[in-house]
């Protein structure tokens, strides 16, 4: 009865990962909350994964990573792109692949592209070249980054805790590096060769009389906001003056904005506009005769005027120009995987307040939402568009937690974090991989030592911003998970799924049985998480081996080579569906790049793994 309710509860779990209407560390508690309310777990074994050294380690190097992308250590490959490729597209993108290939050795595969992508999509446009042709492969190679060293992926650091609970020599750090190494060359090489062929080109679908560039004004023009902007002016006699714009709550009543406040001096004489415009905030306070330029649809803004006795003016060219400025201007910027937005509308975020931004439209995966914002729940892989003065869109660059910058000029997009901390945020870091590399500790304390040395040195500001850079949702999602193998053991479902395994495979052998764990988790990757992939897939392909007399390490590094090959769907990695809009791909993007891809993984992977770790 409880092996079948095991097989039950795992089943509902996979199918709800696959679907991914539910968010992945949700799932993972409702599991876990299952089998100890079936009584299949004892409280304390379902609580056992969040004491895990995995599950600290990973909530450790997420503070490492932090400090090498806030003191500008990890930018730096950035501005050496920028230095070596000049305008040389497949230079650049050879360079951009091994660049991004030795950042991810040493931080989140998703970091990674949250540091890269305005980068890449910048140096892009700036060589007239789509970058559609470069953010699929700075996912795909992302990726394969996790197989670089242990502390690169947390599939590395499941399966290796799974060796130790076993009684097994853990993983060293450099023990998976020569399969990173192999497969991130192979990746290049296929992507070098079918870059103009399989990678899309979307010049084909924008104008590209201005070489694809997206500067503000084509940001503009793909908006339409030129269209749904309009000038007000404020009679002395309005029920709007003297009241603070925070207090008028005007984009959730009237679904309109206002973005820049036009003063005049008290003899009537109108100011100069560019130098004097206000950028209107939470706090600014109308006046009479200001003049206001609005966004929003036509209908909202009569109604506006309307209720507060205001007079709508005609808008002249040189007035429609009030969005864009040498102060002011607009960006598109995309929600991470981890983004504390996602899920919220735009009405409860409090983006302005918080960012001194603008809101002025949602791109759904090309669909551009204008109107009725204000009830919009935000989705990840949205981009929203804001508006504000260049120095607030700077600032928002720099916070990568919850969203990636990409629609500035060239100028806005190259700016790196220089806090004068990067040499110190270098030494942390050798420190803790030397630590790592010849055992002085437990892999764990090196990076907790990491981690704590970010903070006091000052690479980061203080603890609370420490626990910001931390992706609790993948910190609960493994902790969660993990004791879902001690169900699998107690109730003999591991054994079960082994035994099915070698009665089907068997016959050919321990390489027949590498080559079936090896597809299962690759198949069952594309749909899941690589971490959730690893947790269940990492003790069923170990009791395989054991079964098989086979060496154990052989099938750990195929389960985390066969997680980390996220090609196939945009759903199958973090980093996937982060270029997935700033790209422009659709769904048969990947599947055309990814899949070959795969395959061509698939017997590199078979011959290389059992050749450097025999059986």
């Amino acid at each position: 009865m409880e092996l079948t309710l095991t097989f039950i509860i795992l089943g509902i779990t996979i199918l709800m990962f696959v679907t991914n209407k539910v968010r992945g560390d949700l799932v993972a508690l409702l599991a876990l909350l299952a089998f100890v309310v079936v009584g299949i777990l004892t409280p304390a074994e379902a609580l056992a994964g969040f004491s895990n050294s995995v599950v600290i380690m990973i909530a450790a190097l997420f503070v490492v990573g932090a400090g090498l992308l806030r003191t500008g250590l990890a930018g730096m490959a950035g501005k050496l792109l920028l230095k070596w490729s000049g305008d040389n597209e497949l230079k650049l993108f050879v360079l951009l692949l091994i660049i991004v290939a030795t950042v991810g050795a040493f931080m989140s595969n998703t970091g990674t592209v949250a540091l890269m992508l305005p980068i890449v999509v910048s140096i892009a446009m700036s060589i007239q070249v789509s970058p559609s042709k470069f953010l699929l492969p700075l996912s795909y190679i992302a990726s394969m980054s996790g197989l670089m060293t242990l502390i690169a992926s947390p599939t590395n650091l499941i399966v290796s805790q799974t060796l130790v609970d076993n009684g097994f020599d853990k993983l060293g750090f450099f023990s998976i590096t020569p399969i990173g190494i192999i497969a991130t060359i192979t990746v290049i090489i296929y992507l070098v060769i079918v870059r103009n062929k399989l990678l899309p080109n979307e010049k084909s679908r924008i104008n590209t009389d201005a070489g694809y560039k997206l500067s503000p004004k084509k940001i503009v023009q793909n908006y339409h906001l030129n269209d749904r902007l309009f000038l007000i002016n404020v009679p002395e006699t309005s029920t709007i003056i003297d009241r603070p714009l925070a207090d008028l709550k005007l984009p959730a009543k009237y679904q309109i904005y206002i973005m820049n406040i036009h003063r005049h001096q008290p003899d009537g004489r109108k100011l100069m506009p560019v130098t004097y415009q206000e950028m209107a905030g939470p706090s600014s306070i109308i006046h009479p005769e200001d003049e206001l330029y609005v966004q929003g649809d036509k209908q909202d803004v009569l109604k506006f005027v309307e209720e507060y006795g205001l007079d709508i003016k005609t808008i002249t060219e040189e007035d429609a120009g009030v969005l864009i400025s040498k102060q002011i201007g607009v960006a598109e910027v995309l929600l991470t995987p981890q983004s504390r937005l996602i899920g919220a509308t735009v009405s409860n975020i409090g983006f302005r307040e918080k960012y001194n931004l603008n809101i002025l439209g949602i791109n759904q995966k090309g669909e551009y939402l204008l109107e009725n914002m204000a009830s919009k729940k935000l989705r990840f892989g949205d981009a929203i568009l804001v508006q504000g003065s260049w120095d607030e869109i700077d600032l928002l660059s720099k916070e990568t937690h919850d969203v990636v910058v990409v629609g500035q000029p060239k100028e806005h997009a190259g700016l790196a974090a220089a806090t004068g901390k990067a040499p110190l945020a270098g030494i942390v870091l050798l420190l803790m991989v030397g630590l790592m590399v010849f055992e002085v500790f437990d892999a764990v304390i090196a990076v907790l030592i990491g981690a704590v040395l970010m903070i006091i040195t000052g690479c980061l500001r203080n603890m609370d911003d420490a626990y910001g850079k931390i992706n609790f949702e993948s910190i609960v999602l493994v902790a969660a998970m993990l004791p879902m193998a001690t169900a699998l053991q107690k109730t003999g479902g591991m054994t079960l799924l082994s035994d099915g395994i070698i009665e089907t495979l068997g016959r050919f052998g321990p390489y027949g049985v590498l080559i079936g764990i090896y597809l299962i988790t690759i198949i069952f990757g594309q749909f899941v998480s690589n971490t959730a992939t690893a947790v269940l897939f990492a003790p069923i392909a170990l009791n395989a081996a054991l079964l098989m007399n086979a060496n154990p390490s052989t099938y750990m590094i195929a389960v985390a080579a066969a997680a980390g090959m996220a090609f196939a769907t945009p759903i199958a990695s973090p980093t996937n569906s982060l270029v997935l809009t700033a790209g422009g791909y659709k769904f048969m993007d990947f599947v055309r790049v990814g899949v070959p891809l795969q395959i061509v993984m698939f017997v590199v992977m078979m011959v290389v793994i059992p050749l450097i770790y025999p059986f």
